[in-house]
């Protein structure tokens, strides 16, 4: 048990009278990478928003070393070590991007990530951190918002569609500084359309279908085919493809 550092169990949540999660349970470890995929629409997002605190579950209980955090607020969440990387970046494009980075810091949580550390892993944000969040690519965007995530030196690290609309080079630099963050022993939850991309990166794999985990297992476990046909809830049949 004391290897896990959060576990959801049996979760229900609910945008007004319209479910998104039916009796989700998930586990992540410490140091672990969790890969969640799934189609547009599967839950995938609102399971990291349950985790944060955005959202509240209706049933069921969200346990961050064993305490329940379910429906305690983002901003108590954040103070208890997850951060969460919005999709679609959300930085203050009014800001420069050293302002951006040093709104992490005020978690005031105490670890090894600083704007130096931050500058080191992504040093093209380095060279313009008196530049506005704005006036940046995407690209550099999504760097400064998971340095923003970084200063909050958090233990569990969430991820949602970072390679979302940027060049697969930009994509590629940005899983390969995921060992870099990894190494000091962080968990990282991410969220990705990308099978290959994820299945590369992480320790074990969920895949959600409509609100629910429709299979789970290490990459190395999975088929290809098998992560397909339950992200597309293809029926298994013998017919070969034509």
């Amino acid at each position: 048990m004391s290897n896990t550092l959060l576990s959801l169990d049996g979760v229900d949540t609910f945008y007004g009278e319209f479910q998104a999660l039916f009796d989700l349970s998930i586990e992540v470890g410490v140091g672990e990478c969790v890969a969640l995929v799934g189609s547009n629409g599967a839950g995938k997002s609102t399971l990291l928003k349950v985790i944060s605190g955005l959202m509240s579950p209706r049933s069921g209980t969200v346990s961050l070393r064993g305490e329940n955090i379910g429906g305690v607020g983002a901003e108590t969440v954040v103070k208890k070590g997850v951060t969460l990387v919005p999709e679609g970046r959300r930085l203050f494009p009014s800001l420069t991007v050293e302002e951006n980075l040093l709104m992490g810091a005020q978690a005031k949580r105490g670890g090894p990530w600083s704007l130096e550390r931050i500058y080191q892993l992504f040093p093209n944000i380095a060279e313009r951190r008196r530049n506005l969040g704005g006036a940046l690519s995407g690209g550099q965007q999504q760097m400064v918002a998971i340095g923003r995530a970084l200063m909050t030196n958090p233990d569990l690290l969430l991820c949602d569609e970072i390679s979302l609309g940027l060049a697969p080079v930009v994509v590629r630099e940005l899983y390969e500084r995921m060992a870099t963050i990894r190494a000091q022993g962080m968990a990282v939850v991410i969220v990705e359309q990308d099978i290959g991309q994820a299945s590369k990166v992480a320790t074990k794999l969920y895949c959600l279908r409509s609100g629910r985990v429709v299979l789970e297992g290490s990459p190395s476990s999975l088929s290809r085919q098998q992560i397909t046909e339950a992200y597309f809830g293809l029926e298994t049949t013998a017919h070969g493809h034509s």
